[in-house]
């Protein structure tokens, strides 16, 4: 399985459009070669190199197994009708975007895929992110990850 930005390549910098010093919309992403037994998605972007360890920026579960992208603002655009979102670590639902320390180095942004066995979480009311991740790893068939990078001076 592939995941990629037109945004940015893995390994690249994720454009100021994209953070907190910026618009903070969701940058677009786009997949391919889920496996066949795939029934939904999970989208999870992560940041290991946070001081106080990982933070949790985004968490989109239940998307159909149909769909092979998200569109760039999909945090705002798609909840009401294709797919749900976590409360992330700055405490609300939605896209966070980088937004690390200043002088603080680069920092990696992990932008996971995983390919799931079912078609719902069922997880109940409005879980964290790292619920979601929590309930999507028994169900992952398949893995993709794209890591964009990003430096505040």
């Amino acid at each position: 399985m592939r995941l990629a930005s037109p945004a940015f390549s893995d390994g690249g910098v994720i454009p100021r459009r994209f953070t907190c010093d910026g618009e903070n919309v969701s940058p677009p992403l786009q997949w391919s070669g889920a496996p066949p037994e795939t029934r939904s998605f999970v989208l999870l972007c992560d940041d290991p190199d946070a001081p106080a360890g990982v933070w949790r920026h985004w968490a989109v579960y239940d998307i159909s197994s149909a769909t092979s992208e998200l569109e760039e603002g999909a945090d705002v655009t798609g909840v009401a009708c294709c797919y749900k979102e976590g409360i992330n670590d700055f405490h609300r639902p939605g896209y966070g975007g980088p937004c690390p320390p200043r002088r603080h180095g680069v920092h990696h942004y992990h932008f996971r895929l995983l390919a799931l066995s079912c078609a719902e979480l069922g997880l109940p009311g409005t879980p964290t992110c790292k619920e979601v991740a929590q309930a999507a790893i028994r169900h992952t068939c398949a893995e993709a990850i794209l890591i964009g990078l990003y430096e505040r001076r």
